[in-house]
């Protein structure tokens, strides 16, 4: 799940906990709301987590060790 996916479900709980009024039979929506902002948040934690593991940084430069020796300005090698 990526982070748009745990923002909206953060959203959706929220919603359904403090902004309605419904009374459905057998579902209570407080506590689907409030399991819905649970999970989107434990979402975020491992989104962070991973997206940070990524961050992994490479030497920017390397170096090149030419093993057949001079070339020639004209691009043409002498022995190959």
């Amino acid at each position: 799940m990526g982070l748009g996916g745990c923002i909206i479900l953060i959203a959706a709980g929220a919603i359904l906990t403090f902004a309605t009024d419904w009374e459905m039979e057998g579902i209570n929506l407080d506590l689907t709301g409030v399991i819905l902002m649970i999970v989107g948040l434990i979402g975020l934690a491992v989104f962070g987590s991973v997206a940070r593991r990524r961050r992994v940084m490479m030497p920017h430069s390397t170096q090149v060790i030419d093993v057949h020796g001079q070339h020639r300005r004209d691009g043409y090698d002498d022995g190959l």
